[in-house]
């Protein structure tokens, strides 16, 4: 593991310990554990029926979605994620919640042999290919652990809003629209995305930012087909302070701003 690999897997295994023990409610746990779901109307309402389906959850954190994702109908269900310490957590839940989940210890880059099967869908949302240098190995990783046929659903922050200075209003380009593989941007959050008010303690990550282009032509090369690419005005966190809420853990510019696309989804499938 490499050094920016290293220090993202310490913050997230830091991320990790304070979102399992979430007081602001972001996660819905209380939710799950009672059998209900975590996911938003937007990633709910673009997946359809997953009735029967065995679905791998990718980057999953502490697999409070990837046990909806068997609380909505999936056949099966397996997360995987490179912090133990969100894979203790997820497997923690699961058991309290009483549901059949399998999670597994693995870089994304290595899913297919840490699986060592594939599924009917790969679900991929909300901060996960940001954390990654290589989207090319990503998408081959994704293709791999999918059956002919199989589906990807990837929901993601869009680009041109990780170009945005943190908290300047009215937005302002800051960052360049493609992150070098070597370059990525670096950052020191003192508290995480949650509100939470508890410090992190490993607050140094890295992020890379991929082009929508790269990421379309990535899946491509990997060996699936593009069933559609929607651009949504709408994020689930409050990204800027100054985003209003307009719905449940949904949130968009203010009135008189000019809008910009603030995530993006894209389903695709294995052709082969």
């Amino acid at each position: 593991m490499d050094e920016f690999a290293e220090a993202n897997r310490l913050n997230w295994d830091n991320r990790a310990e304070l979102h399992s023990t979430d007081p602001t409610g972001r996660y819905r746990i209380a939710t799950v554990l009672a059998g209900g779901s975590s996911l938003h109307d937007l990633e709910a309402g673009e997946i359809g029926d997953i009735s029967g389906k065995d679905i791998v959850h990718l980057q999953c954190h502490i697999g409070l979605d990837t046990i909806s994702l068997k609380h909505l109908g999936a056949r099966s269900v397996t997360g995987l994620d490179f912090s133990p310490k969100a894979i203790a957590a997820a497997r923690e839940f699961a058991a309290k919640a009483g549901t059949e989940a399998r999670f597994v210890e693995a870089s994304v880059y290595d899913a297919a042999e840490a699986l060592g099967q594939t599924y009917d869908m790969a679900y991929v949302t909300w901060g996960a290919i940001n954390w990654l240098d290589d989207i090319n190995r990503w998408a081959r990783a994704v293709s791999s652990v999918l059956r002919p046929g199989g589906t990807l659903y990837l929901l993601e922050g869009h680009p041109t809003m990780n170009q945005m200075y943190p908290d300047r209003n009215p937005l302002t380009v800051e960052l360049d629209w493609r992150t070098p593989p070597g370059e990525p941007n670096g950052w020191d959050d003192p508290q995480t995305y949650t509100g939470d008010e508890r410090p992190l303690t490993h607050v140094r990550h890295y992020e890379w930012i991929h082009p929508l282009s790269d990421v379309v032509n990535a899946l491509i090369a990997a060996d699936l087909s593009i069933d559609y690419l929607n651009e949504h005005d709408i994020v689930v966190w409050k990204a800027f302070s100054f985003l209003v809420e307009t719905g449940e853990d949904q949130f968009t510019l203010p009135e008189g701003q000019p809008r910009i696309p603030l995530s993006f989804s894209i389903g695709a499938t294995k052709r082969n």
